[in-house]
């Protein structure tokens, strides 16, 4: 099926019920409940991502919304020391955090794992998703020297891991590619040692700026799916399906030719009206092109500007999420209702294992050290 192509057949609903939504919730969007707890129905009842009826309208049992989540999208207070040293530090260092502007639920665990997600070449990005809750706009920023900055910055943090991410910049030659590069290199330079991460643009699918990202090494490199293929177009405006799995794939080429090892890893939405099956085909999609990890988490509407919020999954949906892509081959899984691109991305590069192992050795026989009770 060609991206974006709308189709007619009972359940799937089509990108231009995505594309022409109305603002306001008229009804209560369909959750899954698991009969007995655990496990599928024989038959599911009829939603709106099953062929329940078009936003807006009420649900096929007559049922009215309910303007809340369900009980299990629940995320806790930030705390912790870690957390508390954290946020102080960034106050003084004018870094900007993905964490802080997406509002992530997963803040607090994250920041207390000694893990953050710095975003550079500013707040403007030169796309408008139909999800995202960035500003969109004609950038105006850009700074060389931002690697620098953001190398020395991060050194005094004591992070174990940084995600370094973006905003598009389609208005710069490369999209911005030596400045990853650059920072990449300078934050080996800076923390040796600490594990480096890059969730980048798609780079209109260039070569030259992909392998100047990979010239540098990062440990994981991230470009997001986001999505199934029928809803590409609504979901991601100029993104495309097979340029997004291509970059994936070439990624891995150029670190083979390098040579060096990483991991590659995207990230997919879910209650967009997206089908089981269409998910299932996306896992495939990915692993094709030899994808390690992958995470899943659930849509939240960010305003009434952005794409509706079709459907809740269940956490037990998740869980077979996670079961059904670990079984086709993926390194690591990370499936929940708070699951964000980032969550616990410090346990998914290369040697991670290894590293936890001997965290967890040291602390077991002689206690944490002042530096191993920061990284923890």
């Amino acid at each position: 099926m060609a991206s974006g192509r709308a189709t007619s057949r009972p359940g799937s609903a089509t990108p231009s019920a995505l594309a022409d939504y109305t603002p306001g919730m008229a009804r209560e969007l369909p959750m899954y409940s698991p009969p007995g707890g655990h496990g599928h129905a024989a038959a599911e009842p009829l939603t709106i991502a099953m062929g329940g009826g078009a936003f807006g309208e009420p649900a096929a049992d007559g049922s009215v919304a309910l303007r809340r989540h369900p009980d299990w999208i629940r995320a806790r207070m930030p705390s912790g020391d870690n957390y508390q040293d954290l946020k102080r530090l960034l106050r003084g260092l004018n870094l900007n955090t993905v964490c802080e502007e997406a509002h992530c639920p997963n803040i607090g665990e994250c920041w207390d794992q000694r893990t953050a997600t710095i975003m550079i070449l500013g707040d403007t990005c030169t796309r408008a998703c139909g999800f995202c809750n960035v500003k969109t706009g004609r950038p105006t920023w850009f700074d060389e020297d931002e690697p620098r900055r953001v190398a020395e910055a991060i050194a005094q943090l004591g992070l174990e891991h940084v995600v370094v991410t973006s905003v598009a910049r389609d208005d710069l030659p490369d999209g911005g590619a030596h400045v990853f590069a650059d920072t990449i290199r300078r934050l080996r330079e800076a923390v040796p040692g600490m594990g480096v991460e890059v969730l980048i643009p798609d780079f209109n699918g260039d070569e030259a700026p992909l392998r100047a990202v990979m010239e540098a090494r990062p440990d994981i490199l991230n470009h997001n799916l986001e999505t199934v293929e029928r809803l590409q177009k609504p979901v991601r405006k100029r993104a495309r399906w097979d340029r997004t799995l291509s970059v994936l794939e070439r990624a891995k080429v150029y670190a083979a030719e390098i040579p060096y090892a990483v991991h590659t890893k995207s990230s997919l939405m879910v209650g967009l009206g997206e089908t089981r099956e269409e998910l299932s085909a996306a896992f495939v999609a990915l692993r094709e092109v030899d994808c390690d990890v992958l995470t899943i988490g659930q849509y939240l509407r960010p305003s009434p500007r952005h794409l509706p919020l079709e459907r809740y999954y269940h956490p037990d949906e998740f869980a077979e999420m996670k079961s059904e892509a670990l079984a086709l081959g993926f390194r690591h899984v990370e499936s929940g209702p708070l699951v964000r691109s980032s969550y616990h991305a410090r346990d998914q590069v290369p040697g991670a294992e290894l590293k936890r192992l001997r965290r967890q050795a040291t602390i077991g026989v002689a206690g944490p050290t002042p530096t191993e009770a920061t990284l923890r």
